[in-house]
């Protein structure tokens, strides 16, 4: 081999050593390259989820005052929403709404209490409680009057509970009333007839398959729990009388008690609301102080979460084929 043969091969040599660290220095640089954008990524999705934690926390309202804890000596008027379906384990059960109303009368600088309804109703165990307990505590404290406000819809078992205010408001497009009660539920007899399930029941009681969605109706079991239910009717219409009075009018054109809703306008008319008005004028008109102090209890972060995606969903379909509904 001559010399210039060795300085060939030399320069082969360098040129491929010359290759093989610029590809060591460019792949070390891509895996730097490659650490740096996942640190960044790590990074950028802990933000996104701390913001999306910051606007769940500001859209499920969590963190106010626990009732009480905005007192300053003040006097101010006492807000206690009833929101949702009132069940119990809701936002709306009867022990929170308790809970709430007895701070709110408890506290010195209460000068009215005022119940925010948006109901569809519930439980008429729930609200006959709530509505009980308003009665109790407007004994106790005869100088703290209690008005109910009716914003989008007081209806039903909501109703119920408005009925033991002094007086109650809503808006002129407010829906009101829907004093009845209801019981639903499915059948599924020929389904499962048509799919060849075998049906097996064992009990001990002649009555304990009542309402078994798997069986026909008994027209004895219907009439059972029709009777049941205009009992449960005569209470919440026994309820409403009782609050209402002589406003309600005599001279309706409808039956009152139906089970029908109407518009706080022609509610008005009915003598089943007193007159039209926001929370915030009857806290300034009527009440007299414009300060409003919420007194609604509150759940925590998760709780409130958890009920939101399914817990709302699970009450009304135990309370359409479980339990009578104020709805």
């Amino acid at each position: 081999m001559g010399l210039n043969d060795e300085d060939d091969a030399r320069e082969r040599e360098g040129g491929e050593h010359w290759e093989r660290e610029t590809l060591t220095r460019l792949a070390t640089a891509a895996l730097a390259e490659q650490r740096r954008s996942r640190r960044w990524g790590i990074l950028f999705k802990s933000l996104v989820l701390l913001y999306l934690f910051v606007v769940l926390f500001a859209v499920l309202n969590v963190g106010p005052l626990a009732p009480g804890d905005q007192r300053d000596g003040g006097v101010h008027t006492a807000v206690v929403d009833v929101s949702g379906l009132i069940m119990a384990g809701s936002e709306a059960s009867a022990d929170r709404l308790i809970q709430g109303l007895e701070s709110a009368f408890e506290d010195p600088g209460t000068q009215g209490v005022l119940l925010r309804i948006n109901s569809p109703g519930g439980s008429p165990v729930q609200a006959g409680m709530v509505y009980d307990a308003i009665g109790r505590l407007r004994e106790l404290h005869p100088d703290i009057p209690v008005y109910a406000v009716a914003t989008d819809l007081c209806a039903s078992g909501g109703y119920y509970i408005a009925a033991a205010a002094d007086r109650i408001y809503a808006n002129q497009a407010s829906m009101v009333g829907s004093i009845g009660v209801r019981m639903g539920g499915f059948g599924f007899v020929d389904a499962i007839e048509n799919l060849g399930v075998e049906r097996r029941l064992i009990t001990a009681g002649e009555n304990k398959a009542l309402l078994d969605p798997f069986l026909p109706q008994d027209p004895q079991d219907v009439s059972h729990l029709e009777s049941m239910v205009a009992e449960i009717h005569q209470q919440f219409v026994s309820a409403v009388e009782r609050g209402r009075g002589d406003r309600l009018a005599e001279d309706a054109p409808v039956d009152l008690f139906s089970g029908l809703i109407w518009t706080g306008a022609r509610a008005v008319e009915y003598g089943l609301i007193d007159e039209l008005a926001t929370p915030s004028q009857v806290a300034r008109e009527v009440i007299g102080t414009e300060r409003m102090v919420d007194f609604t209890p509150r759940k925590d972060l998760l709780r409130r979460f958890s009920d939101r995606i399914g817990a709302t969903l699970t009450h009304t379909l135990k309370s359409d084929v479980l339990a009578p509904a104020l709805r």
